[in-house]
């Protein structure tokens, strides 16, 4: 299950970088259509962590911590999404998301259920 919900955050972060990529470039119905795969793309994230965490029996601290943060990735992406296509500022947004992602693929790696161990 950890490599499904690797693929699925990789592809959602793809995703989300064609969908911006797309509204900075004017096409507005190719963002749109490729945002709503996004959203669809989170779903998919947040169930295969689910499952992960199901899976431990228990739920321990840094784990609960993991998700969490991962939850302020996928807000702080959408956010990003909304808030540029209305034209509003990102720059504290694109803070919350560097750090919000340097966080959780730090928690990650660590953990025993990751791939990458150190620490």
């Amino acid at each position: 299950m950890t490599h499904a919900h690797i693929t699925s955050w990789l592809l959602a972060l793809i995703l989300f970088v064609i969908a911006y990529g797309l509204h900075k470039s004017g096409k507005e119905k190719g963002s749109k259509i490729v945002h709503m795969i996004l959203r669809l793309m989170y779903l998919f994230v947040i169930g295969t962590g689910i499952w992960m965490l199901y899976t431990l029996g228990s739920l321990p601290p840094m784990y609960v911590l993991k998700t969490l943060v991962g939850l302020w990735v996928i807000v702080a992406l959408e956010m990003i999404l909304v808030r540029t296509k209305k034209g509003r500022q990102t720059t504290i947004l694109w803070t919350q998301f560097v750090v919000a992602l340097v966080l959780v693929l730090y928690l990650g790696m660590t953990l025993p259920m990751g791939l990458w161990h150190f620490g």
